[in-house]
């Protein structure tokens, strides 16, 4: 009897043994398959207007158990350079891409190839291939409804209407969507209510032009575009370069939000970047796992910030996005 249950005994401790190997070993290849890993390639990827995005990219990452890698890019990055990153991604074993395109047709040729292969989720700016079945789904913000709050804004602090008032406007982008939808919303809106654009600037910043804000004509009112253009003209005007002008914009940095609390611009409209990293994730990883399931595109809300209401309850989570 007692050499049965000591045989017994060792059946038994045997076959628990297994079953811990036969555990291990599935939870490891789970793991695995689980694992994806997902690249994302954004214009001057260290800038701190990426850094909402970055955290709602972290938070999708730990909810749907995948690995973000962000590529380390600079300002001045090209489509042709990003055309070269987007092949690297890809040869290094990508299973999917977040891209925020750079304007160019051979930019959109080649990442409509890209989509051929694996999953592409665009941020900021949408392709604009005229074959809509070539198009590829985009998360993004409401850009022209921005251009018609700045002005909206605006029309609440000069007494609901802007006659007389000389109006300039900047972007650093030249033909990105959203820098163009921005600007139509902005131009439809001041053409309704009587002011007069002076100059608009597309490309500001760039190596080729080497005009600073204080060169061109003196203004009234200045709308930047996008947050690297704000920054600029805060601090132009702490220079005094900018004789005067009040500053309108969009922007979602930190140096955005310190020119806002010091007075240097009157308004700024902010982007939800922390959706719009966590919502492309999450859209890209549910076509990974249930393809051949269509992605769709996505659109995030903005908020109008002022100095008084920076620190408000109500924008603590923009704050906080900011910082982690």
């Amino acid at each position: 009897m007692r050499k049965d249950k000591k045989f017994f005994l060792l059946v038994e401790g045997f076959l628990a043994i297994m079953v811990l190997i036969v555990a291990i070993l599935m939870i490891q290849e789970s793991t695995e398959k689980e694992s994806a890993r997902i690249s994302v390639i954004v214009k001057d990827s260290d800038s701190s207007r990426w850094d909402s995005f970055k955290y709602g990219l972290e938070m999708a990452a730990a909810d749907y158990n995948v690995e973000t890698f962000i590529v380390s890019t600079v300002d001045s990055l090209t489509a042709e350079e990003e055309a070269e990153l987007l092949d690297s991604e890809m040869e290094q074993g990508a299973d999917g891409l977040i891209v925020q395109p750079l304007s160019g047709e051979e930019m959109e040729e080649q990442l409509t190839q890209c989509g051929k292969k694996l999953p592409v989720m665009l941020v900021e700016s949408s392709l604009t291939a005229e074959d809509a079945s070539l198009s590829l789904p985009v998360t993004k913000p409401q850009h022209y409804e921005m251009g018609q709050t700045l002005v909206e804004e605006l029309l609440h602090d000069f007494g609901g209407s802007l006659e007389g008032k000389r109006i300039g406007i900047v972007s650093s982008e030249r033909d990105s969507e959203a820098v163009t939808e921005r600007r139509k919303g902005v131009e439809d809106g001041i053409a309704e209510s009587g002011g007069e654009i002076i100059w608009v600037v597309s490309g500001y910043g760039e190596a080729s032009d080497g005009l600073t804000l204080s060169a061109y004509p003196g203004v009234d009112i200045l709308v930047a575009l996008d947050d690297r253009c704000l920054v600029l003209a805060g601090q132009a005007v702490v220079d005094g370069g900018l004789h005067g002008a009040v500053i309108y914009g969009i922007g979602n940095s930190t140096e955005a939000f310190y020119y806002l609390d010091n007075g240097y611009a009157e308004c700024l409209v902010v982007p939800d970047e922390f959706n719009v990293g966590y919502q492309s994730l999450a859209e890209l990883v549910k076509n990974m796992e249930h393809s051949p399931k269509k992605m769709e595109s996505q659109t995030v809300s903005s908020t109008v910030i002022r100095k008084e209401t920076l620190f408000s309850g109500k924008n603590e989570n923009i704050l906080f996005t900011m910082t982690q």
